[in-house]
């Protein structure tokens, strides 16, 4: 019982609040879905970044270490616009997420690509980590 507040002001002050406070619910960050898969001689991260453009996105490749972070603010205000937000959620965009670099990548053969709001990110193994076929001959 030792948690409860006392909320001494009108009930109705709670409500406007939902409209009038725009970072109350939204968090400044949010997580993309991302995916890795491995084809043979190299490994792909697929991230859902919509909304965002080539440059909001940082990719470096720091102490064994692929570090991913975005970053967007929405432009200041349209003062032409006469009316009043009434919810906000778009204003600002910020995530970062590491992956550690198998020992059969090649850091300096990463590339990456930014096509409709998805980035994928190739990450090619060393040549002698790559699998190999051997065909196996008959006499």
């Amino acid at each position: 019982m030792n948690n409860l507040v006392l909320y001494d002001k009108s009930p109705f002050d709670l409500i406007e609040s939902l409209f009038n406070n725009e970072d109350w619910l939204m968090p400044s960050f949010r997580t993309p879905a991302i995916d890795v898969y491995e084809e043979g001689d190299k490994y792909t991260i697929e991230a859902d970044l919509p909304g965002l453009t080539e440059k909001d996105i940082k990719l470096e490749v720091r102490n064994g270490q692929l570090i991913l972070s975005t970053a967007k603010r929405e432009k200041s205000e349209d003062k032409s616009k006469k009316g009043r937000w009434i919810r906000r959620e778009r204003r600002e965009y910020q995530f970062q997420r590491s992956f550690t670099l198998p020992e059969e990548v090649d850091p300096e053969k990463i590339e990456a690509h930014f096509k409709n709001g998805v980035l994928q990110v190739v990450l090619p193994k060393k040549p002698e980590a790559a699998p190999k076929s051997i065909e196996v001959k008959i006499n």
